[in-house]
């Protein structure tokens, strides 16, 4: 299946959701990569807005999907002056609207398979029919006349 490609949100570009979820930078990098503090990182973390992955001993791990909503939380947060709960909420209705798209496509692709299974059967059954089928020339049917009794 296809995945549909990322639209502009009420508020700028969404996050690419196929971008890799390998959580492989340290917090310092990610830190760097995205314009931000390693502490604001944290705090992010602890307010629910990204979920970074954890190394063995514990060390957060961000992957490039992390980074680019770490980038949207800045924007969001700098230049359209949204609040971090608002934020929050904004990335919790981004995600459950792509669990709905891929719903709807899974949805939709079953519809059209059960479709063409009943277009099948449909047609199964229509050329099982046409062998039991005798045709009629109409101009040599028999048509029974039976006259009403007259009242006298």
């Amino acid at each position: 299946m296809r995945r549909p490609e990322p639209r502009p949100g009420p508020l700028g570009p969404r996050i690419d959701r196929g971008l890799p979820d390998t959580p492989v930078f340290v917090i310092s990098i990610a830190a760097e990569l995205a314009g931000l503090h390693a502490q604001t990182l944290r705090s992010y973390d602890r307010l629910g807005l990204v979920s970074p992955g954890r190394a063995a001993g514990g060390g957060r791990r961000y992957s490039e999907r992390d980074i680019a909503l770490l980038r949207e939380v800045q924007r969001l947060s700098q230049h359209e002056g949204v609040n971090l709960a608002g934020i929050k909420r904004i990335i919790e209705l981004e995600q459950l609207v792509d669990e709905l798209r891929e719903r709807l496509a899974e949805a939709s692709a079953e519809l059209d398979a059960a479709r063409a299974a009943a277009e099948q059967a449909a047609q199964a059954v229509h050329a099982s029919y046409r062998r039991d089928l005798v045709p009629v020339d109409r101009r040599q049917a028999i048509v029974v006349w039976r006259p009403t009794p007259r009242e006298e």
